[in-house]
């Protein structure tokens, strides 16, 4: 045995794998016994049932676009779908109302909703994962720096943020919009710009509580290094609160991304967008009220998924903290 070793058992303390060990046994056990919890309630299950939907259409559908466009045959992007969701305007089939040809009707141009719907979900899904992500990743690096090594550095950082949160987010990322210009990219680059700065308050919250905990103490003096430590413990244990907030910003990321394609930013025609959908039959309702109705209820029901999941989260990941 090792004399380090030695001394490090002689006073009770544990090698720096020990400790890691112990860290990722106790983690697993929770989030597993989490998860069970969360598939056994009533509100996990319905909002996992409709987050499931439609994050596996989104990736079906999304694959399907991806090799249409690689083999330069769009037409592979509709091969699940009941009609061409991006077929040339059809004036006998305007404004048709549901049916069995139509089962959620037809829009202005003689396009059935029910295939631009579907056509249109793998984007605002890849806008609500790139944007979480990006935030939780920002928000994550900054605030933890922040709250692990305080000083000028918790000054700086804290500043940053609070000049990004003195304005309302929406209003910010129509500013940078406009500057980047129309398109899917510059809408996704603005919201990931201006949707960090609450992870990074989260994060330094929760670091500041964590780094004094008694497993970071040991930690340091096991000889583990302060990049592992934030990373392999601090973010680790961080995650309780910020899974909960991540599942209920999803949501708000996709009513985010649909106010704005309301408001004709981000994919312009003829691509379908559910916000711009919305938007755009407004004039006809309520003579052809499911012009509007059915992207609207698209956007609800995926919105109240991701609410119930972390609601379900919070109950669960938060309430064994109390």
């Amino acid at each position: 045995m090792k004399v380090i070793d030695f001394l490090r058992r002689l006073v009770g303390l544990r090698s720096s794998k020990e400790v890691e060990a112990a860290s990722s046994a106790s983690l697993e056990e929770k989030y597993g016994s989490t998860w069970y919890m969360l598939l056994h309630s009533k509100e996990g299950f319905i909002g996992i049932l409709l987050i499931s939907v439609f994050l596996g259409w989104s990736i079906l559908e999304g694959m399907l676009q991806l090799a249409g466009l690689l083999l330069g045959r769009p037409s592979i992007g509709w091969l699940l779908l009941p009609h061409d969701p991006l077929a040339p305007p059809n004036p006998a089939a305007s404004l048709l109302p549901p049916s069995s040809r139509y089962p959620l009707g037809t829009n202005f141009n003689g396009q059935d909703i029910l295939s631009r719907l579907l056509y249109a979900a793998p984007l605002d899904a890849l806008a609500a994962i790139v944007v979480v992500s990006s935030a939780l990743t920002i928000g994550a690096l900054l605030g933890m720096t922040a709250g692990y090594f305080g000083g000028w550095i918790d000054e700086v950082l804290m500043r940053l943020t609070d000049a990004f949160l003195a304005f309302p987010a929406i209003i910010l990322a129509i500013a940078i919009s406009m500057m980047l210009g129309n398109g899917f990219n510059s809408l996704l680059i603005s919201l990931s710009a201006v949707w960090w700065p609450t992870y990074a308050r989260l994060f330094r919250g929760e670091t500041l509580t964590i780094k004094y905990r008694g497993f970071v103490e040991i930690s340091k003096l096991s000889g583990i290094s302060d990049l592992r430590i934030l990373f392999k413990h601090i973010f680790m244990n961080a995650l309780d609160p910020a899974l909960a907030f991540l599942a209920l910003d999803f949501g708000g990321v996709i009513l985010t991304y649909s106010s704005l394609a309301f408001l004709g930013i981000g994919i312009q025609p003829p691509y379908p967008e559910w916000g711009s959908m919305a938007s755009n039959s407004l004039n006809f309702f309520p003579g052809a009220w499911w012009y509007t109705f059915f992207p609207s209820l698209a956007i609800l029901m995926v919105v109240i998924g991701f609410v119930l999941v972390g609601d379900s989260l919070q109950e669960q990941l938060l309430g064994t903290m109390v």
